[in-house]
């Protein structure tokens, strides 16, 4: 495979930078490593093509090396427009890993990239938002029968699998990657939590102390962006449709009100919810002069830029991945890296130690759907449990800390009805 002829980069004059940025996330991703020196030995997708559709950042491209470690042949694509980093592609390209992708191409461009990847006709799949799948399942099931099944990673992704399992139409297992404790604890909760404000902190310059923050959706994303924004200073407003997430808000020390009345007191607004129009028309009505508005769930459609456009008289780029639209009325508000993940459109997404873990799980997950994709159905899956506890375990050994085991007395005890 002539991976330079046959991919798709921006310029590959970029490489050596993208080599450095993946070199950098290596050291700092210890169980990723430790699965990369079985998958060495055991060589578990030997003969296969594995087709990757993520946000493509040094950290995503070090999960591909370990696939390809694994024996796989390699195809990686963008799930983003604007979070594709050029330099790791070429880089990418220079290690053997075919690649379809640039930094913000047109709607055409990106939706060719995603069908090209999936005409090398793979076996196996990581899909980010469930872009390829929808591909597979709708235009191009042409490309169906060779595949054995996949991971997925986000709620979003999710969400479609499952509306396609209902449907009965899923055609083959997909594992859940982001219902694993090990995804939604510590990626959803502290790398989104993280990655948001860095994104949102390094695009706007602006303190964050002292304002107010609307933060729609108190899942565990959610739940990371609230705790970060009091951290940093910030008065939080949570907005839910769910009692129960409500009122575990009230109960973190959060207020809790109808986005409506939240709009009328946000300074910055953050959507997690992964579903579309949270902020609209109506919304914007009521805003403070100067809000700032970003996303961070899967799809640009929580803020809702046909009704912003509409009711402004003038837009303008003001600042890098900054956007002033000027209402009627006089006020201004701002919408942060277009109303895409602004962890990832406006900064380099999550840290790589918790996409160390995350990463493990889709790496052994796919290993897992190789293995038992004749016994398992066409169906979403979870992550095995024992998956889950073997990524906690290495990255507590990677910590150097250990813990307790029960003992056979223990055992017995709470396997036991009588005392």
């Amino acid at each position: 495979m002539n991976t330079v002829s046959e991919s798709i980069v921006k310029d590959m004059a970029l490489a050596h930078n993208g080599h450095l940025k993946i070199d950098w996330v290596k050291e700092h991703m210890p169980v990723l490593n430790r699965i990369r020196e079985r998958f060495e030995q055991e060589k578990p997708f030997a003969g296969l093509k594995v087709a990757i559709s993520l946000h493509l950042e040094a950290k995503t491209a070090y999960l591909a090396k370990v696939v390809q470690a694994g024996g796989a042949e390699v195809t990686i694509t963008g799930s983003n427009p604007l979070s594709t980093q050029d330099d790791i592609c070429a880089a990418l390209v220079e290690d053997g890993i075919r690649v379809f992708a640039k930094y913000n191409p047109d709607p055409a461009e990106y939706k060719e990239h995603l069908i090209k990847t999936l005409e090398t006709r793979p076996d196996l799949i990581i899909d980010d938002g469930g872009d390829l799948i929808t591909i597979l399942h709708s235009e191009r099931r042409d490309l169906l029968s060779q595949v054995r099944g996949g991971a997925e990673e986000t709620t979003t992704g999710i969400l479609r699998l499952k509306a396609l399992e209902k449907e009965g139409k899923l055609e083959f297992p997909m594992v859940a990657v982001n219902d694993a404790f090990c995804k939604y604890l510590f990626d959803n909760r502290y790398g989104t939590g993280q990655s948001v404000w860095d994104g949102i902190n390094r695009t706007t310059n602006l303190v964050v102390a002292g304002k107010t923050v609307v933060v729609a959706g108190y899942g565990w994303c959610g739940k990371g962006v609230a705790m970060r924004a009091k951290g940093l200073g910030a008065k939080v407003i949570v907005t839910e449709i769910d009692p129960i997430k409500a009122v575990e808000a009230y109960m973190d020390g959060f207020e809790v009100m109808p986005m409506l009345e939240a709009a009328k007191h946000g300074d910055y607004f953050v959507t997690v919810t992964g579903n579309r129009d949270i902020i609209s028309k109506e919304h914007f009505a009521v805003m403070k002069d100067g809000a700032i508005l970003s996303n961070a769930g899967h799809f640009d459609v929580e803020v809702n830029k046909v009704d912003l456009n509409a009711m402004s008289t003038s837009s303008r780029i003001v600042r890098k991945d900054i956007e002033e639209f000027v209402l009627a009325d006089g006020r201004k508000v701002y919408l942060l890296a277009e109303g895409r993940l602004v962890n990832l459109a406006a900064g380099d997404g999550h840290p790589a130690e918790i996409m160390d873990m995350t990463f493990a799980l889709q790496a052994v997950s796919l290993a897992y759907v190789n293995e038992q994709y004749q016994n398992i159905g066409k169906t979403v899956l979870n992550v095995p449990f024992e998956l889950d506890q073997m990524v906690a375990q290495y990255k507590l050994e990677a910590l150097n800390i250990g813990i307790d085991k029960l003992t056979n007395e223990q055992k017995s005890y709470l396997e036991s009805w009588v005392e």
